[in-house]
């Protein structure tokens, strides 16, 4: 690290200090914890086993990537959706009941999802092999931005439900004859809004942890009320958080580890969402080869890193940090903007702090103590947090077609978007989620995407003709 007037910062190859190293990496896994946390605590996956895989994907990544790409590996929202509809699908009315009363997932239905979370790699890893073998513009032909920006919106739009829900998931009577509810609704409110504003006011590390500042504020404001005496809005770790762990002992206890069971419809329903991420992924690599060279820039370095040139790899890591988090029995998920941002506020891209963060992660995940604050959680926060994080993820899907610069008046364009639009959205609220179809049950955003891809590549045909000509 430079002194005095010189730059001060670390490159991926370069290790701070072991002090330094371990605040640094706690940095980073701070910033990883409230939307890893938060996809586990809306899944009904393990927290725990949740953290870990986030761990241990991160550490893998970093090896697949020849310890050349710093970037941290956490669950992804984009797939919430498609493990709810799996869980509706597939699970008995009995295991329904039991995951909306315990908030927890039966092990049977994780680990039909864990499959379907290790066959969505594949996507990833496919992506890369044909970036290192045809160049980005493969990708790009197959998944324009036309597919991919619409896919993200109805990932986004078809939680909305969820998000209300959680919002107020309480009719009991509380103090003076008042419903829960109406207190319910002031803290999943008092989250949402304060959520939003330390993300637009907050700068430096605090802007780095609006989820995190905003979780803190609801479940303050659910203290004031029990404190009250108006009503208890916290939660209690179920038994099946303890009880699944392979082994406890006081404070520490072993992550409720599992192994997947082969189901189609599983693959049917997360297997595709695997191409919504691909962008933000490939964002991601470019973004933070900006933010590397710019600082070997400043500092003299002589070394050219080129991460940007790095991006089949960066994919096929990602596809199998996915089978990775799947086997153990954690969400998919990507790559993390949050890291990069603090990254590129500390100036610190060292891949040996990114090494001591998975490390930590995987450790936090055995603390017991920790895991039952998280539960804790009151639902109405976490309702709160979806409100916002599922509209930013629609919005997301419209920043990727300005940012490419889609042409809306295209005729093939509006075919594609408004087809994917109306096959994602209508299914979930017509069908539940999955829309029959000769038989079987096809989830209404895989069978949106699968039905975009194919409608994008017939249109082509005539593009390429005309190009041709």
């Amino acid at each position: 690290m430079s002194e005095g007037n010189e730059v001060i910062g670390y490159l991926p190859d370069e290790k701070p200090t072991p002090g330094k190293l371990f605040f640094y990496a706690l940095q980073q896994v701070i910033v990883m914890f409230p939307a890893t946390i938060a996809v586990a605590l809306i899944t009904g996956f393990q927290v725990s086993t949740t953290i870990f895989a986030s761990g241990l994907a991160t550490l893998c990544f970093i090896m697949i990537s020849g310890k050349k790409i710093p970037l941290y590996y956490g669950s992804s929202f984009a797939y919430l959706t498609a493990i709810s509809s799996m869980v509706a699908s597939q699970g008995t009315a009995a295991q329904i009941a039991a995951f909306q009363s315990t908030g927890i997932l039966p092990t049977q239905l994780i680990q039909y999802a864990q499959f379907g979370i290790i066959m969505s790699g594949f996507v990833s890893v496919a992506a890369g092999l044909l970036v290192r073998f045809s160049g980005r513009e493969a990708v790009e032909t197959l998944l324009p931005p036309t597919i991919t920006g619409s896919i993200s919106m109805i990932i986004g739009l078809t939680l909305a439900g969820n998000a209300l829900t959680d919002a107020a998931p309480s009719t009991a009577q509380g103090a003076a004859g008042i419903t829960t509810t109406s207190w319910v609704w002031v803290v999943s409110l008092i989250t949402l809004l304060s959520t939003i504003l330390y993300s637009k006011y907050l700068k430096g590390f605090l802007g780095q942890l609006p989820l995190l500042l905003g979780a803190l504020t609801g479940c303050a404001a659910a203290a004031v009320i029990y404190l009250s005496g108006l009503g208890n809005l916290f939660r209690t770790m179920p038994e099946a958080a303890l009880s699944s762990s392979l082994w406890s002992i006081g404070w520490f206890a072993v992550p409720a580890f599992s192994f997947p069971i082969p189901n189609a419809a599983a693959v049917l329903a997360i297997m595709p969402i695997a191409i919504a991420t691909i962008p933000e992924s490939t964002a991601h690599i470019y973004q933070i080869d900006i933010y590397v060279n710019d600082l070997a820039e400043k500092k003299g370095s002589k070394k050219k890193y080129d991460l940007a040139s790095l991006l089949d790899r960066n994919l096929i890591g990602d596809g199998i940090c996915d089978m990775i988090s799947g086997v153990v029995g954690g969400p998919a998920g990507t790559n993390y903007g949050e890291n990069i941002s603090t990254m590129a506020i500390t100036k610190v891209f060292s891949i040996p702090v990114l090494v001591a963060a998975s490390v930590i992660a995987m450790v936090i995940s055995f603390f017991t103590p920790l895991i039952r604050l998280i539960y804790g959680i009151p639902t109405a926060v976490i309702g709160g947090l979806e409100m916002y994080l599922f509209g930013a993820i629609a919005a997301q899907g419209i920043a990727i077609m300005i940012e490419k610069k889609v042409d809306m008046f295209s005729s093939k364009n509006i075919a594609v978007i408004a087809t994917i639009m109306v096959i994602g959205i209508g299914g979930q609220y017509s069908f539940g989620g999955n829309i029959p179809f000769f038989g079987i049950n096809v989830p209404c955003i895989a069978g949106a995407a699968i039905f975009g891809i194919l409608l994008n590549l017939i249109l082509n045909i005539g593009d390429r003709k005309k190009k041709a000509a």
